[in-house]
Order: structure tokens, then sequence, then C-alpha cells
């Protein structure tokens, strides 16, 4: 059953953040030589990223990451808390470097390899969020993605069930998306790619089979996800929730980055349904979120408001 979703109270994330550095090759993509590429650097993290979209539609949010004792951790906390971000409870660790996300886009913007070093999260224990429990009391709905310890990952979602806080959360990548398998059953709302949809069912789910990304997030819903949603890239996405399903196409828009687009759409359809928009609303809201994101230049769309996402479904 979906939960009452408050109407007060703040959004709590928990999750990664740190700087992004996006190659887009000029030309066709050659591997083992150099590249001519436009390069850029950005903040990012996914849980950093939802945090800055949910400030910018105008929500209340705390962040609960860890960065690094260097400049990038220094600049990272600033920018976000100008948006603000809350970030008094994150955690600024000693002797380790701030992560980082690399990617690298062929010539038309798509992703063709991404790498991460996140190790700075495993900081945030469980210790750490049991002496914040505070803010899980007080929280709309808390969001975290699979960047987390295992351990903490499993006490951020004890502590929101136990207050019954709705919980969203994202998978990340396919190789952390079996981390949220356990927790199935205590999510509100989950927004897996394709390939980390099919580590979490039982079944493939091929890039721009719309029955089958349906399917998917039905099988989701039938473990005791409250909203699933499957995103497709440039084919939109699938969803399911307890009493509907169906397929959203993709708004037309240039690609300059693909880098946080599902963050925004997340983010979106978070701020959505926390106002009482309807299901079917809600996603297309977080498509004009990531249709904005994509044509924008950096990891989130700095001019984002409500009405420019409504402008964009017209």
């Amino acid at each position: 059953m979906i939960p009452s979703l408050p109407s007060e109270g703040h959004v709590l994330v928990i999750g990664s953040a740190g700087l992004d550095i996006v190659g887009r090759a000029t030309a066709d993509l050659h591997i083992g030589t150099s590249n001519p590429s436009n390069l850029r650097m950005s903040f990012g993290g996914v849980a950093r990223n939802v945090a800055e979209n949910l400030a910018r539609l105008g929500m209340d949010v705390v962040l609960i990451t860890a960065v690094g004792d260097d400049p990038q951790g220094k600049q990272l906390l600033s920018q976000i808390s100008e948006t603000g971000v809350n970030v008094e409870h994150t955690l600024v660790v000693p002797d380790q470097s701030t992560g980082t996300y690399l990617a690298i886009l062929d010539n038309q913007g798509n992703l063709h390899l991404g790498m991460d070093d996140m190790r700075v999260i495993d900081s945030i224990s469980s210790e750490h969020l049991r002496q914040r429990r505070e803010l899980f009391k007080g929280a709309s709905t808390l969001f975290v993605d699979a960047n987390l310890p295992p351990k903490t990952l499993r006490t951020a979602i004890s502590l929101a069930w136990r207050t019954k806080v709705p919980i969203a959360a994202n998978p990340t990548s396919v190789s952390l998306a079996s981390t949220l398998i356990p927790h199935l059953e205590r999510l509100w709302l989950i927004t897996p790619n394709e390939a980390e949809a099919e580590v979490l069912c039982p079944h493939p789910v091929p890039h721009a089979d719309r029955d089958m990304a349906i399917d998917a997030a039905r099988h989701l819903v039938s473990q005791g996800v409250d909203i699933a949603i499957i995103t497709m890239a440039e084919f939109g996405l699938g969803y399911a929730g307890t009493d509907s399903s169906g397929h959203v196409p993709a708004l037309q828009t240039e690609i300059v980055d693909p880098t946080g687009a599902g963050d925004a759409l997340t983010a979106a359809v978070i701020f959505a349904l926390l106002n009482n928009i309807p299901l079917d609303e809600a996603v297309r809201l977080g498509l004009a979120a990531a249709a904005l994101t994509l044509r924008s230049p950096g990891t989130v769309a700095t001019n984002l408001s409500i009405e420019l996402l409504y402008d964009g479904l017209r």
C-alpha cells in the first residue's frame, strides 16, 4: 500500500557526492589513442544531484554525504549550500579524496564508458545515521542511492521504515543494484534504468522493449515496491504502481550531456508525488526534467523550475 505522504517536512537525501569529469568526443571515438573532445567538470553524485534538483524545485532538503578534506570537497559543499541544501550533517573525511566520476561520451552524447571512485562514501556509518535519527522522524521522505555501504543502507532504510517515512531509492549502477534487492518490500519508489532493472528482476529487460520495461516495473511492484519506474533513455520510461502501469515516450530534445538526467527525473517525480500530483502526470514531469538536463551543459539544470517543466510538456 502506498503510504500517506507527509505534506510537510524535509526530504532527507543520503548517498554519493563528488566531482564529475565528462568528455564528449567531437568525432568518432577511436580506442587506444587520444580523441579530440570537449571536456567539462562539475559537481555530481546521485544523491547530491537529487538534492540539488529538489532544492531548485523549492523543497526543503537535508543531504548526508561524505567528501574528502580537500579543495574539491570544500567547493562542493559550498556550491550545494548555495542552492539551499542543508549539509551540516555531511562528513568531511581527513586523508581521503572527494569522490570522482569520469564519463566518456561519443560524439552523439551517448555514454561510452563511465568510471567512478566513491570510496569516501564508505565513511558514512550506521552509527552516524543513528545519531541523527531525529532527521528521519521529521522527514517527508527519504532518498538513498546504492553507493552506500550495505550495512549503512540497511540502517537508513530501517530508520525510515520505523518512523513510517516513505523511502525512494536509485540503484546507481549495474554493479550496485543488487544491494537493493533485500529492501524492495520497504520501498515507496525505485527508479532503475533497463540494465539495473535486469539485476532486480528474474527476466531480461532488452533496450527499447516497452512491454518488457512495463513487466519489470510490475514485477518490482509484486515484490512490495509501491511505484517502479524503468528509464529507457531516448525511449522514455515504463512504470507501474499498485493500480496503474504504462509507457511514456521521451520528449525529443538535443543531447548536450546525459550526465544527471536520470537523477533529475527521480527528483521531479519525488517533488510531484509529494505535492499530490497523480502518478501519470508525475512521470511526465520527470521526463521533462530529464530533457531539460540533457540539453544543459552540466549535471543539473540551473534554471530548473516547476513552471519550466510544465512548459516542456506543452
